[in-house]
């Protein structure tokens, strides 16, 4: 113990049996520990929730990886003299375990949301019930996959979070900070949501309309997640999010006010208010959120082609590595002699198997999962469409995300495919009434738990094998969390809709919409499909233009006022690239402090949130203090005050 691990990740030498993890196979230290789970699982469920809010309003989820390793050491130095001290794998466990919940809340509101939108009411133990279903099937899917892909592949497959976890867990090992960066990140953001959503003492978006150009309107959502999120994603992307967003709300809402002011009657699929009678954000509602969903769907598929080599191969590798793991059991003598190293010991094949067959078995034999009042003939179809699509999928994902990372996993477009290929099976069928739609999105929420995951899980087991963890007890960790947390991420979505409603401002659920269009246009008529079709060459355009069409589209989707802190924050992180460009390790720590205090950014808001949302359930809306800012200095306040946080975060990744 002591010796930093290998996790450069170039030396493909080094990627079997000759890799030295930073705790030695012949090492036995402490690791799965009652209190390492339970913290792990609490911190989980908090950022569970938190990321939950902040897909819900943005359309993004974040890895909590990092932030939940460095709040686990933070936790267990300050509680040391009552628990003892901890190991560097009790942290990874906790970390390992309380990860998962993010990437749960991650498939739930891709999906769940849009029954809501339909008018349907799911139970919080529908909700949680396909969450740890999906849940457990993304992991057991990946544990065959473990020595391939984490062991065999080192040195080639990065696992960038997964990585930088490890260096993270390594680094307060050794008394390196962070945490403090966490919980300050944490506490600001609670004080800033209280402020703007339970106190109302100033506004928390502000508008303004663009001279001379009909109903063009910009805007900011002046808060602390979004401005995280924008650091945390980068100029790049940040700056393509944007320009779709302007492109929408400066562009195509200006052309649809000027093309429809003369109009007597409305325009489908509108069917009240005249274009000329509507307002900028009636207009993006009901036409440009058409336009943006055909880009998003566009820039989904054409993700998964462009993937579509590593997906064969990762769907190939995958095959053989579960029938050579089959042979190596029912072959005579010791042949798997490598099992009995601590540090590549898995759960059992035959435990996977046991595992996703009473999954699958329970998804088709209870009628309250898929669909309610789904018929058993519809739940035998729908059952075993989940167990394919998820296993190809996981496959992919366990892969995809070893090189490019998590928050880079093209989870919605494996949603939209296997909605697209439900959907097209019940058409077939002749399942398009109601139930049809229920019960092809429910298939949906379990698949894409499953992708969402997967990827994750193969992060946290590339963050063992540095450390030396052992994966069977990380695996069971895993499990530990996705069963704890979607109770817990399952009530934080009904609660957020009770108090803000799915598809407001508050809350637009911007993936779970599109999600219900792409279902709607297959199963029913209704859509616009011209519009739909405009969104589809719009994102061609992108791309002929070298642009990557998925974050363009998401921008052409969303509100501007949405995006506008996001390339706040992404500037922010371009202003401190540039100024060390030349100064790689700078860098790197001034970047590593920046996403420790906006995770915590994140997580504060998201929490509140969930938190006003509780409150608004049992005792209505809060009134807040009466404060009536008169224009414009409301909106003057507002922006200073975001102005402020954007410096302080600037401030915090200053290196002491």
């Amino acid at each position: 113990m002591g010796k930093e691990p290998d996790i450069s990740n170039e030396s493909p030498a080094k990627s079997n049996e000759e890799f030295k993890p930073y705790i030695s196979r012949e090492e036995s230290v402490a690791e799965f520990t009652i209190k390492a789970v339970l913290i792990g699982a609490i911190f989980g469920i908090l950022f569970g929730a938190a990321n939950a809010y902040l897909g819900l309003l943005a359309g993004i989820t974040v890895s909590t990886s990092i932030p939940v390793a460095v709040m686990t050491v933070g936790f267990f130095r300050l509680t040391r003299r009552f628990f003892g001290p901890a190991s560097i794998l009790e942290s990874n466990m906790s970390q390992t375990t309380g990860s998962a919940s993010s990437s749960l809340a991650s498939g739930v509101i891709f999906t769940i949301p849009a029954l809501y939108l339909w008018g349907m009411d799911p139970s919080v133990f529908q909700v949680a019930g396909l969450a740890v279903l999906g849940g457990l099937l993304g992991i057991l899917f990946m544990i065959p996959l473990r020595r391939l892909l984490i062991k065999h592949e080192h040195g080639k497959l990065p696992y960038p979070e997964g990585t930088a976890c490890a260096k993270v867990l390594v680094a307060a090992e050794k008394g390196g900070a962070g945490a403090g960066n966490v919980f300050l990140g944490l506490g600001i953001g609670v004080i800033y949501k209280l402020c703007i959503g339970f106190l109302y003492l100033w506004k928390d978006t502000v508008y303004a309309y663009v001279p001379l150009v009909n109903k063009a309107q910009l805007g900011i959502k002046a808060t602390p997640a979004l401005l995280a999120v924008g650091y945390i994603l980068g100029y790049r992307v940040a700056a393509i999010m944007v320009a779709g967003s302007l492109i929408s709300w400066v562009v195509l809402i200006p052309l649809m006010a000027y093309a429809g002011e003369h109009l007597s009657v409305p325009l489908f699929p509108e069917s009240v208010s005249t274009i000329g009678d509507m307002t900028p954000s009636q207009i993006w509602n009901r036409y440009i959120r058409y336009i943006g969903a055909g880009a998003v769907a566009f820039g989904g598929i054409i993700t998964i082609i462009r993937s579509a080599p590593t997906m064969v191969k990762s769907f190939k590798i995958g095959v053989d590595e579960v029938r050579s793991r089959l042979a190596r059991k029912n072959a005579i003598g010791p042949v798997d002699a490598p099992a009995e190293d601590r540090t590549d010991k898995d759960l059992s094949l035959r435990t996977v198997v046991i595992g996703v067959v009473i999954i699958i078995a329970v998804l088709a034999l209870v009628p309250s999962l898929l669909g309610g009042t789904a018929s058993l003939t519809m739940r035998l179809v729908a059952a075993p469409a989940i167990a394919i699509f998820a296993f190809l999928f996981v496959t992919v994902s366990s892969r995809i995300v070893g090189l490019v990372g998590v928050s880079s996993n093209p989870t919605s477009g494996m949603t939209i495919v296997t909605l697209l290929g439900v959907s097209m099976i019940f058409v077939y069928l002749g399942w398009t009434d109601a139930v049809g739609k229920l019960t092809a999105l429910t298939v949906g929420t379990v698949v894409c738990v499953a992708a969402s995951i997967a990827g994750d899980t193969s992060q946290d087991l590339k963050t063992g094998f540095l450390l030396g963890a052992t994966p069977y007890k990380q695996q069971i960790g895993e499990l530990i969390g996705a069963a704890s947390s979607a109770l817990a991420v399952a009530t934080a979505i009904v609660i957020l809709n009770n108090a803000y409603q799915f598809g407001s401002a508050e809350l637009p659920a911007p993936q779970a919409t599109l999600m219900k269009t792409i279902v709607e246009g297959v199963l029913e008529s209704g859509v616009p499909w011209r519009l739909v079709l405009i969104g589809v060459f719009l994102g061609a355009v992108a791309e002929l233009c070298s642009l990557p069409s998925l974050p363009f589209a998401v921008g052409l989707y969303l509100p501007v006022s949405t995006m506008t802190p996001i390339f706040v924050g992404g500037c922010i992180r371009y202003f401190i690239e540039k100024k060390h460009q030349g100064d790689t390790r700078t860098l790197e720590a001034r970047c590593e402090r920046g996403i420790l205090f906006s995770s915590g950014l994140i997580g504060g808001e998201g929490l509140l949130s969930v938190g006003i949302a509780l409150y608004a359930f049992y005792w209505g809306k809060p009134q807040g203090l009466g404060i009536v800012w008169p224009s414009p200095w409301g909106e003057l306040f507002s922006l200073v005050i975001f102005g402020l946080l954007g410096f302080l975060l600037l401030k915090r990744t200053k290196l002491k």
